[in-house]
């Protein structure tokens, strides 16, 4: 009996324990500053320029060891010719074609 005694109240001492842990941030998310939800990137002078030290828009410098792209060259398109035809070679009865010849010998 004092063992589940003992258990149990020790079991009460820990859920104590557990209701006031809390996992989370230090700070509360709302003291946080929000980020803004628009962010410039160009500050209005367009794609290729920037803002100088005065405010005016310049064309923005080609970096250090930039290579402008060559043409860009196509190949023609392969042209297949259509397949071509051609007659079997036909000999006489006791004949065969020989193509080293290119005619008709005896068998």
């Amino acid at each position: 009996m004092l063992n589940r005694a003992s258990i149990l109240i020790c079991g009460v001492i820990v859920l104590a324990f557990a209701g006031q842990a809390q996992a989370g941030p230090i700070a509360p998310a709302l003291l946080q500053a929000a980020a803004p939800e628009v962010l410039q990137v160009r500050d209005f002078c367009g794609l290729g320029f920037h803002r100088d030290v005065y405010g005016y828009c310049v064309r923005n410098g080609v970096p250090y060891g930039y290579v402008a792209p060559g043409p860009v060259v196509v190949a023609p398109p392969v042209v297949v010719a259509p397949p071509v035809a051609v007659a079997p070679r036909v000999c006489p009865y006791g004949y065969a074609w020989a193509p080293a010849y290119g005619r008709c010998v005896p068998l």
